[in-house]
């Protein structure tokens, strides 16, 4: 038998099991951050609030706590088949905390290997001198995070950019009328803001934010 099966099926014991669970409470944080959809959301509502030049309205409190229910809505179907694959049969005895935890990171990983760019894994692959997997399971994790947090950036970016576009095309009108009348030395934030608020609202422009974040992640 493979040592580290017998290892995986026997139970830890109770110092290792605290140190296991306080380990993860302590790396709970960047898990969130650089494995979920958190990334993507909370840099995307951030490229509107700046677009809107609205200032800290909303506040960074209710961007965060947004972006916070949004990722773990998006997350919910992966969390249930972890629960299903690692927790429940850990509940019932039936595996060990090892293999718990290597049950329940085959659904993370493969949610973050759906929204990772080719290119970014041939990259750390490249760095590793790492030859490239047959399959997507075969991706090892301590590839796939790196790979999936440079992507959520830059699809985040790509979507931030999407966002200002609109809201630029106002100020530049708006500057450009202002200069027009000769009234050079009305700030053109001032007449801006209110017509960006306006559009905003009248095209319900945070349910359509929203509704964009939850469909990247389909």
């Amino acid at each position: 038998m493979n040592p580290v099966d017998l290892f995986n099926n026997q139970p830890l014991a109770p110092t290792l099991k605290i140190l296991l669970v306080l380990t993860l409470l302590g790396l709970l944080p960047a898990i969130v951050l650089t494995m979920t959809s958190f990334v993507r959301t909370v840099i995307v509502l951030s490229f509107v609030r700046q677009a809107l030049g609205a200032g800290q309205s909303p506040p960074n409190q209710v961007i965060i706590g947004l972006a916070i229910f949004i990722s773990f809505f998006t997350m919910q179907p992966v969390l249930d088949q972890m629960n299903e694959a690692g927790l429940q049969p850990y509940l019932k005895q039936e595996i060990g905390e090892i293999q718990a935890l290597e049950r329940a990171s085959i659904p993370l990983k493969r949610f973050m290997l759906r929204q990772t760019r080719e290119a970014d894994l041939q990259m750390f692959y490249a760095a590793t001198k790492t030859p490239l997997p047959a399959t997507a399971d075969d991706v090892q994790m301590r590839i796939a995070m790196p790979a999936f947090a440079i992507s959520e950036l830059t699809t985040a970016f790509q979507m931030g950019v999407l966002v200002i576009l609109p809201f630029l095309v106002v100020d530049l009108a708006v500057a450009s009328l202002l200069m027009s009348m000769g009234m050079m030395m009305v700030p053109p934030t001032m007449l801006s803001l209110p017509v960006k608020l306006l559009l905003f609202v009248l095209v319900d422009g945070w349910s359509l934010v929203v509704s964009s974040l939850l469909r990247s992640f389909a």
